[in-house]
This record gives C-alpha cells, sequence and structure tokens, in this order.
C-alpha cells in the first residue's frame, strides 16, 4: 500500500535529535557550538541555576582544551556532570547531589575489560538515564563494553578490536509516514551504501524495525509498531504528542553522530555484548571512569595509553564532549542543531 510523508510546516517530520521533549515545529539551528545559544535559550527561560551550571560546564569545556590526555578527563567529566545538572533544572527534575554512577579496577593488566563500571540508582546520570527512558537498576559494565556501544567511536573500536563485530548500520531520509487514505503512520528510512544493502544487514535489524517488502528495488526499514495519525489542524496536538511517545521509542534503535552533515544509524540490539542506553548515559559513564583514574590513579590511566588501544581512548577524549554538548544542547531547548556549511 502506499505511503505518503508526514508534513508539518510544509515540512516533512523527520527523526529529531532530542529524545526527551522534541519540538518538532521549530526550526533547526545552525551553530558551530551552542554554548552561546543554549546559554541566552536559558536566561529567557529564567532558570538561574541552570544558567550557573551551564556556564560552569562551557568553563570545564574550555579548559579541557588545555591539559594532556592524561588530565583533560576530570574537567570534561565535570563539563558533563553541569551541562547534566543545566537539563534536570530545566526540566525539572528532582536529584540527589550525586554523581549516579561509580567504577573499580579488577588486576593489575591495563585492559579496557578490567575498569569496571556501575551504573547506581540515585544521583545525577540516574535521572539522566529515567529521562531517556533507560533502565536504573544497577547494571554494571566494563569500559570496552560500553564504547563497544557507542556509535561515534565505533570506527575507532573495530579497527583497535578487529575480532568484534560490527553494530551500526548507516541510514539515510529517517523519517515519517502514513498509509494512504488511513490514520496508521510509522517510521522509515533506507538503507543507501551498497556495502549494506543485503539480506545479512536486515538480519541484524534490532527486533523493533523490518525491511519494508512493498519496495523491492529499495531497501527500505521501517518500524513494525505504529501509531495514529489524523487529518485536520484540530488533531494537530494530539498527534504531536502521540508522534512524540513513538519517538522516543525509534530513537532506541537509531543514533546519530554530529558532523558536518547528518549521520543517522541503526544499531544491532538482541546480543550478549548489546547495551540499550543513549550515547548521552555511556559517554557520562566513560568519562566518568577516567575522571577517577586521572584523579585517584593516574599512574593507571597513564599505562592504558601504552596499549593498543590508546587511540581508542584518545578519540574518545578528544570527540566525546562535542558529542555530549550537542546532545544535551538539543535536549534542553527540543531544538535541532546542526553546524552550518555543507547542507544537501
Amino acid at each position: 500500500m502506499s505511503t505518503k510523508k508526514i508534513i508539518l510546516n510544509s515540512k516533512p517530520i523527520l527523526l529529531h535529535k532530542a529524545t526527551i521533549d522534541p519540538d518538532f515545529n521549530k526550526k533547526s539551528i545552525l551553530v558551530e557550538n551552542p554554548w552561546e545559544y543554549v546559554e541566552l535559550w536559558i536566561k529567557r527561560h529564567g532558570n538561574s541555576d541552570a544558567l550557573f551550571y551551564w556556564q560552569q560546564a562551557n568553563g570545564f569545556y574550555e579548559a579541557t582544551k588545555q591539559l594532556p590526555k592524561t588530565s583533560s578527563p576530570l574537567p570534561a567529566y565535570y563539563c558533563f556532570l553541569n551541562a547534566t545538572k543545566a537539563l534536570l533544572e530545566i526540566k525539572g527534575v528532582k536529584y540527589q547531589d550525586k554523581h549516579g554512577v561509580t567504577g573499580y579496577s579488577v588486576n593489575n593488566i591495563s585492559s579496557l575489560s578490567n575498569e569496571i563500571i556501575k551504573f547506581q540508582s540515585n544521583g545525577v546520570l540516574s535521572e539522566l538515564s529515567r529521562l531517556l527512558v533507560e533502565s536504573v537498576n544497577g547494571d554494571e559494565f566494563t569500559f570496552k563494553n560500553l564504547i563497544f556501544n557507542l556509535g561515534y567511536l565505533h570506527r575507532a573500536y573495530n579497527l583497535t578490536y578487529s575480532s568484534d563485530p560490527e553494530i551500526f548500520y548507516p541510514i539515510h531520509n529517517p523519517h515519517f509516514v502514513r498509509l494512504n487514505g488511513q490514520t496508521e503512520a510509522y517510521f522509515t528510512a533506507e538503507i543507501i551504501s551498497n556495502y549494506y544493502q543485503n539480506q545479512k544487514t536486515i538480519n541484524k535489524l534490532p527486533a523493533r524495525l523490518e525491511r519494508d517488502l512493498g519496495n523491492q528495488e529499495k531497501w527500505i526499514i521501517r518500524s513494525k509498531k505504529r501509531i495514529r495519525w489524523q487529518s485536520g489542524s484540530e488533531n494537530k496536538s494530539a498527534n504531536l504528542n502521540r508522534l512524540k511517545t513513538y519517538h522516543k521509542i525509534i530513537r532506541k534503535d537509531i543514533h546519530f553522530i554530529y558532523g558536518s552533515t547528518d549521520l543517522w544509524y541503526f544499531k544491532r540490539t538482541g546480543f550478549s555484548n548489546s547495551i540499550e542506553k543513549s550515547p548521552l548515559s555511556i559517554s557520562f559513564a566513560l568519562m566518568h571512569r577516567l575522571s577517577e583514574l586521572s584523579r585517584y590513579d593516574p599512574i593507571r590511566l597513564k599505562k592504558h595509553f601504552d596499549c593498543q588501544h590508546n587511540w581508542l581512548l584518545s578519540e574518545f577524549i578528544n570527540l566525546a564532549p562535542t558529542q555530549f554538548i550537542y546532545g544535551i544542547a538539543c535536549e534542553i531547548t527540543g531544538q535541532e542543531f546542526k553546524i552550518p556549511g555543507i547542507r544537501k
């Protein structure tokens, strides 16, 4: 059965970078970095505590640029912590003034599998996870397992640990459609790379997604779950509320990487090393563990940079602050942030 794109304000509704409360009515914000825009946005909304935490986060962010990799995780983590507090203040979420995550090492061998990270039930990260509709039950993971589940580090991870499988697959044009003449609507996207246009990739789809067999000429994927989308301006508010709830489910399987162009991926799930947590939660937890090592056991941290995974750690320390802050900026404002320049 034929479909057509769902249109809002004369534009198709695309997948949104914000997960908690995306504003599908607003235009994208084009900025080199989101610090100043979000600061002005918070001022307009009159939240002095959130403003303070955001400004603190910015200060720590700038400090990371002046320090070596064995020292920069400490201010980088406090950047993450304060940016997350700003988000929680904006959302009116009460939180215990604890990190919500802790870590420890096992044996003396410098391996990412020997760095253990425990998600706690209370604290800043715990409330962020709840906002993102993630489980908060005291799970423990290795550093290696968590960074394996981080999309913007996955290429570096695969080059470091070549025997581990690929779990992020590129997609194009993620958007929402509805069946012609009906009120059923759903998410859809296209696999456009020739390398991934095969049944092997389809077999890796998470359980909530499937191939759309109605179009055999293209490799279209779609969500199995449907929502109701009714015509008429009087139904706009109810439609958007249903879409926001539905969108949170879709975003568990679809991830993005910030860059000069939007890069979207579906994430393979349903196997032992798969962790259903957002890049924000994972990045927060990983940077916290590195900050603990930087502060309490810098010699052990230094040894990690003498191992095969040194480039992977360097890439995380270099990329994570930008990726994290762009993500938090989207969640604070509900708006999309894009880097100005190349636009198709």
